[in-house]
């Protein structure tokens, strides 16, 4: 049976809830990147060894992660043909309700900047998981030589500029997605609002400037 969120607040929770899990994945993954800075490649091979090491718990996570992805993506689906409906003139004609109702260009292209993540995830995930095998010996191990493969990516500057604008979008999609899933989840408080609000916006930045630095740096110095 497929799980089909009936409610508008069910939808919300699903999006909410899987909005989050997938905002520490982010996270984690910027910190495993960051790696790349570190200005030895056995350090990020080390890393991605030991996570192919897992073996089938790696699959096991993956397709969690997987799940995660697609139920956020419908939910987000539901979410938006349901303002549609709704609301059939509020996507054709933007006017501010004030500050009181968060709406910004980041809330008002959720949907655009959702897809686009979608898209270069494909790519992503194409590129580096399924990408070329390369080969090294680190420790005595032979591994994935997959810091090879991140520098053969980002040395074509088109890559690096393609990268860098979606890590601009990722940024959008965050900053209105934190405030949003906390609302859905209830945090709403007028003494937090502000809080909850404004530490959403530093997170996008920082996850956002993060992504982008990577590239950069390996482009430039490796």
């Amino acid at each position: 049976m497929v799980f089909w969120p009936r409610s508008s607040i069910a939808k919300k929770f699903l999006n909410a809830v899987t909005g989050i899990g997938l905002a520490l994945f982010v996270i984690v993954h910027l910190a495993e990147n960051l790696l790349l800075l570190t200005g030895n490649p056995d350090d990020y091979n080390r890393w991605a060894h030991f996570l192919h090491s897992l073996g089938p718990l790696l699959t096991v996570l993956e397709l969690g992660l997987a799940a995660f992805f697609l139920a956020h993506i419908w939910s987000a689906l539901l979410v938006y043909w349901d303002k549609l409906k709704a609301r059939p003139q509020g996507y054709r004609v933007y006017r501010s309700a004030g500050w009181t109702s968060r709406q910004t260009l980041s809330s008002q292209t959720m949907i655009y900047t959702g897809l686009t993540l979608l898209a270069f995830v494909i790519w992503h995930v194409v590129t580096f998981r399924f990408g070329p095998y390369y080969t090294v010996m680190v420790d005595g191990v032979e591994m994935r030589d997959l810091h090879r493969l991140v520098v053969e990516v980002f040395s074509d500057p088109i890559n690096v500029a393609l990268y860098v604008g979606v890590m601009v979008f990722l940024g959008f999609h965050l900053r209105h997605g934190f405030w949003s899933a906390l609302q859905s989840l209830g945090a709403y408080h007028p003494r937090w609002t502000a809080v909850w609000y404004s530490g959403g916006v530093l997170v996008a930045i920082a996850l956002a400037v993060g992504f982008i630095v990577i590239p950069i740096w390996v482009y430039l110095y490796l």
